[in-house]
């Protein structure tokens, strides 16, 4: 059955790893017979150029119709003096409540030949491998109201959830941890916050359902310095919305670089959207220098969690690995006694290691 993909290329480098990530899916298609067809459409700072809103209704119409979404990046300091309706970052939120993708799937793995990039030392960042689940579309992000008065002597966001939201994202945390090691950290900030007492209450009505699963809670501070001291201790962190925008940007700095990190928002009948975490890097854009990696491996999670294609994910992925062994690297990165490439070269090498299917069956553990 064909697939239809979305593409949303965006803003700044999206353009450029966008194309990288085509090129990898088509080279799995061929070697695993599979069918994709795709649909570009504009999103962030490249549709308020263009349409003058950064989510326009053919956007969504199309988004709507896809199977799943790969998006580059949006933003750039050309918009950062928009008023806010008409920033870049607004078509990707709207795009995430219009989609009803609640729950954000961050793995932050290292890769060994990059350790000596992270800012910590490698004994104590080597051996990370987490995933952040972090809630999507709740929290003080789209609590109403948000508002600042006309004489801008007060302001006032608001902090809000509904039991279910928390009771789906909670529950996709578990169903993740049971896959990985079976240990679910929940963070929030219970001591202070109303919503986090309702949160911690919901955690723990939840974990006799997963009696296999060891489930500890700790305070947002504590969680963001222990991130830092020993990483190594977390498996699968969930909390709310601002919490895991914090946590998990401060996490994806850890293995040494930005480049190299995927990640997903899905709904619970498997329709995602797919990019990396990295943003749209203006001041590389259109030289051909961007890392490709992190788009490349935000569609190997594609292919896993829309798609079910477990094989065809771990080739992407064992690929990656493959190149990396190689010292293949863009201008980010530096492995010793590498070989620099860019970004259509990068492409080109894991492409090639797709293929020819000459990887190693055990060169990566497979993304959870």
């Amino acid at each position: 059955m064909k697939k239809r993909i979305v593409l949303l290329p965006g803003d700044g480098v999206g353009q450029e790893v966008v194309q990288s990530a085509r090129e990898v899916l088509d080279a799995i298609a061929e070697q695993f017979d599979h069918e994709f067809s795709y649909q570009a459409c504009d999103i962030g700072g490249a549709a308020v150029d263009c349409s003058g809103t950064p989510f326009p209704a053919e956007t969504e119409d199309a988004c709507h119709q896809a199977d799943a979404i790969l998006l580059g990046a949006v933003g750039g300091p050309k918009w950062d003096q928009n008023p806010s309706h008409l920033r870049p970052e607004k078509g990707l939120l709207q795009l995430r409540k219009s989609l009803g993708l609640f729950a954000n799937l961050r793995p932050i793995k290292g890769f060994s030949q990059l350790l000596h990039a992270s800012p910590l030392k490698e004994e104590v960042v080597g051996g990370s491998d987490l995933l952040i689940v972090r809630e999507l579309t709740g929290g003080l992000y789209f609590g109403t109201p948000s508002e600042i008065s006309k004489d801008r002597e007060s302001v006032v966001d608001t902090l809000a959830y509904q039991r279910m939201e928390i009771e789906r994202i909670v529950e996709k945390a578990f169903q993740s941890a049971r896959l990985r090691r079976k240990h679910l950290t929940s963070v929030d900030k219970a001591n202070v916050l109303e919503s986090s007492k309702l949160w911690r209450e919901v955690v723990e009505e939840k974990k006799a359902e997963y009696p296999d699963v060891t489930v500890e809670h700790q305070l947002v501070d504590s969680a963001a310095m222990k991130l830092i001291t020993n990483p190594t201790q977390f498996d699968v962190i969930v909390t709310e919305n601002m919490f895991g925008d914090i946590l998990s940007d401060e996490a994806s700095v850890l293995t040494g670089s930005l480049g190299m990190l995927p990640s997903a928002s899905v709904r619970t009948d498997g329709v995602g959207l797919y990019e990396p975490v990295h943003g749209s890097a203006p001041d590389i854009a259109g030289k051909g220098v961007a890392n490709p990696i992190a788009m490349i491996l935000s569609t190997a999670m594609m292919l896993r969690h829309s798609f079910q294609m477990d094989e065809e994910a771990c080739a992407v992925e064992e690929a990656v690995q493959e190149v990396l062994n190689f010292g293949y690297h863009t201008a980010d990165l530096h492995i010793k006694g590498g070989e620099q490439v860019n970004t259509k070269e990068m492409t080109r090498h894991v492409v090639e290691g797709i293929s020819s299917r000459n990887v190693s069956e055990s060169i990566m553990s497979c993304y959870a």
